[in-house]
């Protein structure tokens, strides 16, 4: 077993169990509150279901290792949405506690996510070995 494999499987899990916490919350509270914000963007509510293919079915694939340069690219594109609906108002602002970006969650959560898309999953997962979309 190499570093770089125990390094990947510690991001994929980092980000992939991080993640899943949101989705478990959006699916106890159900789907309401986001199918509302994606129509008061001017989109079909129905939109929102595909929050869970983004924070939950994703990141469950991060974990185990299938499909993960696919899965952290729907996490990717997942961040830009809820940045896009939720926090938009919040670009480039700093933390008046913190002193860090009001974003920096969202932003690690994306960096991450592209991080692991261009690195892959590893050789620590299920699934088949070898392949670009492994």
């Amino acid at each position: 077993m190499r570093n770089d494999d125990l390094g990947k499987l510690l991001l994929r899990l980092m980000l992939g169990g991080l993640m899943l916490f949101h989705g478990i919350a959006k699916l106890i509270s159900g789907p309401a509150a986001i199918k509302g914000m994606v129509a008061a963007a001017g989109y079909p509510a129905e939109l929102g279901y595909l929050v869970y293919v983004g924070e939950v079915i994703a990141p469950l694939l991060l974990i185990i290792g299938v499909w993960t340069r696919p899965a952290a690219l729907v996490i990717a594109v997942n961040m830009v949405i809820a940045v896009l609906l939720v926090h938009a108002t919040q670009l480039f602002t700093l933390n008046a506690k913190t002193g860090g970006l009001a974003l920096e969650l969202q932003a690690l959560y994306f960096f991450s996510a592209l991080a692991i898309a261009l690195l892959g999953p590893g050789g620590i997962r299920f699934g088949r070995r070898g392949g670009f979309w492994a």
